[in-house]
């Protein structure tokens, strides 16, 4: 009988990340190198990474990855920008060939700033018009998907194993001061470009271990809001969930934590802070349909920082751990490992206990 140890029994997929306290700009070969101890958390699948302070000369536009089927896509979905957007940049996004990485679309890039004359017309502020612009593209135009939005950010994904990601997209050629990382095994949705992680709205991005078996209820309630989950993986919800609490309700990111891995109602009873118990009570009470069940791990990145988070009960592993002014965070030790062999205060944060990382004011 094979035991396990014998074989590998992962539990499904592989997150990393790593940022920098001070803002230093790291290149992503790191963040690669991270992904190949645990190469058999993913199965060819899906994959990707996204990094922060990547577009220093372009840090006040948006930038927009985009995947097209075809050319006559591209020409089109770019007229429909035109409308609301000024393309001050559009170009093909750099790769490199290798054999492990076929079938790729057209993947572009546009930097663009939102018109003001749109912006007074529809009455929105940019970061509204940049979040309805790309729902309705992805909702609407066929073979077009916009995978990534934010300032100074960028996501690169693809079918295939991590690693080979990182090289495809030569993410040794980027610098930026936070880096996150995915490798995907796929059990019950379909593996394809647009699926893999990270998954993106404006700056933040989201990257996850696990099921998430409250996706009907937690996508019906957030599609009440003007988002559209199309991209096939229970994962995309969990982004527009963040940007709807933070961006929209102005939630902390630890309120916003409490809300998606809310404590148990035994736990707020038991607990002798007030200010905690009322806090949580009130919003267990509001956003109910918005706490996330089933087995998760999850790193958000965002301008600024990253938020690492288990589900309440800690059903998937993940780690963190320090030098310097870098943190370091992953499913296994063995992956901070390989990014800093020295690390040190290696732990694994509680269940539902959110680890909020932030840039000093003014590095990045």
């Amino acid at each position: 009988m094979r035991r396990e140890g014998q074989i590998r029994i992962p539990s499904g997929c592989a997150i990393a990340a790593v940022i920098s306290r001070n803002g230093n700009r790291m290149t992503g070969e790191k963040i690669i190198e991270s992904m190949k101890p645990m190469h058999d958390r993913s199965n060819g699948l899906g994959g990707g990474f996204a990094g922060y302070g990547i577009y220093p000369e372009y840090k006040d536009l948006y930038a927009l990855h985009l995947f097209f089927d075809s050319r006559t896509v591209r020409k089109d979905c770019e007229a429909f920008l035109k409308e609301y957007f000024e393309i001050v940049a559009s170009e093909v996004i750099p790769t490199r060939k290798i054999p492990a990485i076929t079938d790729e679309p057209i993947i572009w890039r546009y930097f663009v700033a939102p018109l003001h004359s749109m912006l007074t017309n529809l009455q929105l502020d940019e970061s509204e018009l940049v979040a309805q612009t790309v729902m309705k593209i992805n909702t609407e135009m066929n073979g077009a998907y916009v995978f990534s939005s934010g300032k100074n950010m960028g996501t690169f994904k693809a079918v295939g194993f991590p690693e080979d990601i990182g090289v495809f997209y030569r993410l040794d050629e980027y610098e930026g001061y936070s880096w996150t990382a995915h490798g995907r095994y796929p059990t019950n949705t379909p593996g394809w470009w647009g699926g893999a992680h990270p998954f993106t709205l404006l700056d933040y991005s989201v990257v996850h271990n696990g099921e998430i078996s409250s996706y009907d209820a937690n996508r019906r309630y957030i599609e009440m809001f003007g988002y559209k989950c199309t991209l096939q993986t229970d994962t995309e919800v969990i982004t527009y969930i963040m940007d709807y609490l933070v961006r929209r309700k102005k939630l902390t990111l630890t309120e916003a934590a409490n809300v998606i891995a809310a404590p148990f109602w035994s736990t707020i009873e038991r607990s002798p802070d007030p200010e905690f118990r009322a806090r949580c009570t009130y919003l267990r009470t509001v956003f109910p349909s918005l706490l996330i069940t089933g087995p998760f791990s999850i790193v958000l990145g965002f301008t600024g920082g990253i938020m690492a988070l288990n589900d309440r009960l800690k059903l998937r592993s993940m780690v963190v751990g320090e030098k310097d002014d870098k943190v370091y965070i992953a499913s296994e030790e063995a992956a901070i490992r390989v990014m800093e062999p020295d690390a040190e205060h290696i732990w694994a944060p509680a269940g539902g206990e959110p680890v909020i990382v932030q840039v000093k004011e003014g590095a990045y």
